[in-house]
């Protein structure tokens, strides 16, 4: 497949979760960024082909490419271990997410909040994976990604594992700002159209709801929903970490 763009290209070289065939650079550009992405390559071992613009236009999807593009193969996923390394881990789950744009946009809140792992149903994305990739400014290589077979048996292996489970639903739920982040949760997120299956929500210890501040009753776009809450599990996680400093230099 083709990544597209120095964003891109990057992140790919740099988080070693795929295989990069060759690069693709414009034969013309030697700017400070194409440097460090050739610098990386000759580290890796990774074929350089220096081709004219128009040549790498025809190769692209888009016209945005800014000539760096690479060959690769597939992104590599992980296992659901690896969002239990930390000591406690903030797991996202996302269920009925279509758009390959909104995966990229929620991928880049996930890796700016430090999120243990994103987990979704097993689906192929390698049609969209360049999207994906591109509208998350690189940060969908970055995360933990894992492609769950059996999304309520790993659900249940987190709370097993002592996560909470809060789900980003309406009824009997409680504002954002009351939940606790704090502690090893997974917030569950669904799509506009469908929203979370009854299976997810079966496992729900918490259901949650963003608040308005007017009487507009439709639901934010799960890229929009997820920005919202996870940066409030940010801001609930950073000051429990400031009242931890305070207490032991008491």
């Amino acid at each position: 497949m083709i990544l597209e763009g120095a964003l891109s290209v990057k992140a790919a070289l740099q988080s070693g979760r795929r295989t990069v065939n060759q690069l693709l650079i414009d034969e013309k550009k030697k700017d400070r960024d194409t440097a460090y992405i050739l610098r990386l390559a000759k580290e890796k071992n990774i074929p350089v082909k220096r081709m004219k613009r128009e040549e790498l236009n025809e190769m692209a999807v888009g016209k945005t490419h800014g000539g760096v593009l690479a060959e690769t193969q597939a992104r590599q996923y992980q296992e659901l271990s690896v969002c239990l390394e930390t000591e406690k881990p903030f797991v996202v789950f996302l269920e009925g997410i279509e758009d390959p744009f909104n995966l990229g946009y929620i991928a880049r809140t996930l890796a700016a909040v430090g999120c243990s792992g994103l987990v979704m149903p097993e689906r192929d994305l390698s049609t969209s994976e360049s999207v994906i990739l591109k509208s998350s400014a690189g940060a969908s290589e970055r995360i933990n990604w894992i492609m769950s077979k059996n999304p309520v048996e790993d659900l249940r292996t987190l709370k097993n594992a002592g996560l909470k489970c809060l789900c980003a639903y309406r009824d009997n739920a409680v504002e954002m700002y009351d939940a606790d982040f704090i502690e090893p949760v997974v917030l569950c997120i669904g799509g506009e159209m469908r929203g979370l299956s009854r299976d997810v929500l079966n496992e729900s210890d918490v259901n949650l709801v963003i608040p308005y501040s007017t009487d507009f009753r439709n639901a934010l776009n799960a890229s929009s929903a997820a920005a919202a809450i996870c940066f409030e599990a940010q801001r609930q996680r950073q000051r429990g970490k400031n009242n931890e400093r305070t207490s032991l230099s008491e």
